[in-house]
């Protein structure tokens, strides 16, 4: 298996808000799941991680709450808003969007 695919920051925001939708998860539950997801694909690295997260909470789109982790350590929980929601649908129609166009210059050369 390759390396790691490193992720642009669009794409980034759109796998959190993704990740969140299923409910409240702390930062490092967050780029667990998306690594999980993607069979070790997509690795995100706290250094993208956390900016991003706080990014998202200045926009509206999460929300965060402190809690317990499973290892009873105090952690933020992250929360999708009902404009999150909408954003990631947004996000989601225009990921489809670009991958399908990408999809069709790869079949065409």
């Amino acid at each position: 298996m390759g390396k790691p695919t490193d992720l642009v920051q669009g794409t980034l925001d759109l796998l959190i808000l993704k990740a969140v939708s299923d409910g409240p998860q702390h930062g490092w539950a967050i780029a667990q799941r998306i690594r999980a997801l993607s069979k070790d694909v997509l690795q995100v690295q706290q250094g993208s991680l956390y900016p991003a997260l706080q990014r998202l909470e200045r926009q509206g789109w999460i929300t965060a709450d402190w809690g317990a982790s499973e290892n009873n350590r105090r952690a933020r929980y992250y929360r999708l808003t009902k404009t999150g929601a909408r954003q990631l649908q947004k996000e989601e129609a225009g990921w489809a969007r670009l991958s399908g166009a990408v999809s069709l210059v790869l079949r065409s050369i």
